[in-house]
């Protein structure tokens, strides 16, 4: 089969397309037609050895996928070859999405929306599901609440936003000036012009952040948060920051995406019932992965995919 792989680590050009073996399925796997294959910050940052998951390379990057069944192993009873799915399998471990074929647990892949184009479900895994486990396992998002959405128009934020607001929340995002009509057009009820605009003051107070940027916006989302409120951090909290939300009485949630069929389920009724609508800045041959990386490094609004 043809894969992508990468033999050391580095810029985009280390991404090189390959004649690789097709993958042996153990118990409970199947094996995915592959027809289109997310492309995330994660990969990059593998990639790039800044994030070292899969250890040293050789190795192929790539979760998400969205594909056909081709075949399945011992104890697979609920897919069956010609079954459309979709998942981020194996997460943080070695999926290898960007290939023809995947191999798969059943256990972690979901039926595809019906009428959604495997490139935008091939899209949709690893991001929904980030914003899916961050607002509602772990934020407990409730109707009535003020949510803050920070990198509102990026890949997991234009689907947090619309998470948000299908879970009946008051949604207030950031976004830099050039993609503030984008994210007013997913539903945000305010958007902030973050470069321009005191983002503390003007969302404040708010009962649940959805904080994606890292750096210093933990410390300063705590002066957004209620006291009691909810701060969900993708890149971690600092003690300071920790310190301080236990003294205000604010819980601090930080998540790591893991495998969820339930979630994509969930994430399948919501665009089977049209309130949650995935973008797709552009789309690239796998072959072209190497130039789908170096665009993704331009922080497109929405998601990037390779198809197979």
């Amino acid at each position: 089969m043809r894969a992508i792989t990468q033999t050391t680590v580095g810029g985009p050009e280390v991404l090189e397309l390959a004649d690789l073996p097709t993958p042996r399925l153990k118990p409970g796997e199947v094996l995915i037609r592959a027809r289109a294959a997310g492309v995330n910050p994660v990969d990059a940052a593998v990639r790039g050895g800044y994030y070292p998951l899969l250890g040293e390379p050789a190795f192929t990057v790539g979760w998400d996928v969205s594909g056909t069944v081709e075949a399945v192993g011992a104890g697979v009873s609920d897919l069956a070859p010609g079954d459309e799915v979709f998942g981020m399998p194996h997460f943080p471990a070695e999926a290898a999405a960007y290939a023809e074929l995947v191999a798969a647990p059943a256990s972690e892949l979901a039926r595809k929306p019906k009428g959604l184009d495997h490139v935008y479900a091939g899209a949709l895994p690893l991001a929904g599901l980030t914003a899916w486990q961050g607002l509602v396992t772990a934020g407990r998002v409730k109707p009535g609440d003020r949510v803050l959405i920070q990198a509102a128009a990026g890949g997991v934020g234009h689907l947090a936003v619309q998470i948000a607001k299908a879970r009946g929340a008051y949604v207030i995002a950031t976004a830099s000036p050039g993609k503030v009509e984008f994210v007013r057009s997913l539903g945000a009820d305010e958007v902030i012009d973050y470069t321009s605009n005191d983002f503390v003051e003007k969302a404040g107070p708010v009962d649940l952040v959805f904080e994606a940027l890292g750096g210093d916006h933990p410390e300063k989302s705590l002066k957004a948060l209620k006291d009691g409120g909810t701060l969900v951090v993708l890149l971690g909290a600092t003690d300071r920051v920790a310190k301080e939300a236990a003294e205000r009485g604010i819980r601090v949630e930080p998540i790591s995406v893991r495998p969820d069929r339930a979630g994509l389920q969930e994430l399948a009724k919501l665009i089977e019932a049209g309130k949650l609508k995935v973008h797709v800045a552009r789309s690239f041959p796998l072959a072209e992965a190497a130039a789908a990386h170096a665009f993704l490094a331009g922080k497109p609004s929405g998601k990037v995919v390779l198809t197979v």
